[in-house]
């Protein structure tokens, strides 16, 4: 017997195989099914996806065999990775002076016949075979080789699949991790700014109140500018605070979620004005979805109507429908409208259309940024159907549940987002 000689890049093959997280694993159907073909086509009693590992081969699916594993050192698959003609064959293993005497020939499994297709990654590294055994001399023909080649990428392609799988588990938990630590930080600096903010604007309210008379028409200004920058400022920071916590908000289940009652919470969190009238518009009398996505979504949206509107009394009409795939919202005002050239623009993060709200504050560029990440998260869109002046009519739409495909694209896109 001549034991296999290490592969001449046995270390990056190691790392390589590695990188599978696949040794030592439990049986896998999809495997299993791949050798029993294998078996079946070129008709032998053994099939075995092979891994050779440092000092083992280890078998991922076994066919008419009941070991797990065998010493490196007598594996023919360890020879049959260091063949450069796609295929390893012995076909009589008595009558071969690398194998006449090895333990796996003269006893249990007694393997006679082999036939090994080597497993290469990306790399061009090879992990270990598909491999076809038989206890007697035999050959095989063109097709059969043909049908195991195929049968082998095919157990690749579930290598791969696994890797990339794997890889991007853990960048979800990365990407969880840092989400975390943003909110985690957008929190911390939120709280430690608008404390020193609410000072500012607590001693110049009183500065006024106690020196007002001593000030000139010009002390007076520079007191208020200084009070309208602190609100600014205020602003901005919950606004930060509040599009950083739009990922958090993606995370929750979905919940079947009664449209009257969502109507009255938002009707109900905009009492203070007596100008605005909220009508629920929709067949639906429920909906299935993320409750604090879409309440995140509705609030956004009215709010920025009543404080862009220009009429003494604000309409505010909220409705959805539904298909099979997904659920469409619209929230339409009686307000002044955006004109077309502004319509992509109100959804960019910190773009304004420079005009001051009803209260006569400058807005953030926030808030409309906010819902366009929620929605497109929630694998939907968002566009804008307005005539200035007649009105304004914001129509989304979100999926009802997110497949695999799905994920895999919201995947990309948090990968995309981090390594931009």
């Amino acid at each position: 017997m001549i034991p296999p000689k290490h592969h001449f890049r046995e270390k990056e093959r190691l790392e390589a195989l590695y990188s599978y997280s696949i040794l030592d694993t439990l049986p896998e159907e999809d495997y299993d099914n791949l050798t029993n073909i294998a078996a079946e086509i070129c008709g032998t009693p053994i099939s075995l996806v092979t891994l050779v590992d440092k000092n083992r081969q280890w078998f991922k699916s076994r066919h008419g065999i009941q070991t797990s594993e065998t010493p490196r050192e007598f594996a023919f698959c360890a020879h049959a990775i260091n063949s450069d003609d796609g295929i390893f064959i012995v076909q009589d293993s008595r009558l071969d002076n690398r194998f006449n005497d090895n333990p796996l020939v003269d006893e249990y499994p007694r393997v006679i016949f082999y036939a090994g297709i080597p497993l290469v990654g990306d790399e061009g590294l090879p992990l270990g075979t598909l491999c076809v055994i038989d206890h007697k001399p035999r050959a095989l023909n063109h097709n059969q080789v043909q049908a195991l080649k195929s049968l082998s990428n095919q157990v690749m392609n579930l290598l791969k699949l696994r890797r990339t799988n794997t890889q991007l588990k853990m960048t979800i938990e990365m990407l969880n991790d840092r989400n975390r630590n943003l909110e985690q930080f957008a929190q911390i600096a939120a709280h430690d700014l608008k404390s020193p903010l609410s000072n500012i604007s607590s001693i110049s309210e009183l500065f006024l109140d106690n020196y007002n008379n001593s000030l000139d028409v010009d002390g007076r200004t520079m007191i208020s500018l200084i009070q309208n920058a602190s609100e600014k400022l205020r602003g901005l920071i919950d606004g930060l605070l509040e599009y950083s916590k739009s990922e958090a908000i993606l995370t929750q289940k979905t919940t079947n979620v009664d449209l009257e009652i969502l109507s009255e919470d938002i009707r109900g969190l905009l009492s203070f004005d007596n100008s605005l009238t909220f009508v629920l518009n929709s067949e639906l009398k429920s909906i299935t979805i993320n409750r604090t996505a879409i309440h995140q979504i509705l609030i956004n949206l009215v709010t920025n109507a009543i404080k862009y509107h220009d009429k003494h009394q604000i309409k505010i009409e909220f409705g959805v429908r539904e298909d099979e795939v997904s659920y469409e919202f619209y929230v339409m005002d009686n307000g002044p409208g955006i004109a077309k050239e502004n319509q992509v623009k109100v959804f960019q993060l910190f773009q304004t259309l420079g005009a001051n709200d009803r209260f006569n504050r400058e807005g953030n560029g926030i808030g409309l940024a906010t819902v366009k990440n929620i929605v497109n998260k929630m694998g939907g869109s968002i566009k804008i159907e307005s005539d200035p002046p007649n009105g304004c009519k914001f129509v989304f739409s979100v999926k009802k549940n997110i497949n695999a495909v799905q994920e895999i694209e919201m995947i990309q896109y948090y990968i995309a987002r981090t390594n931009s």
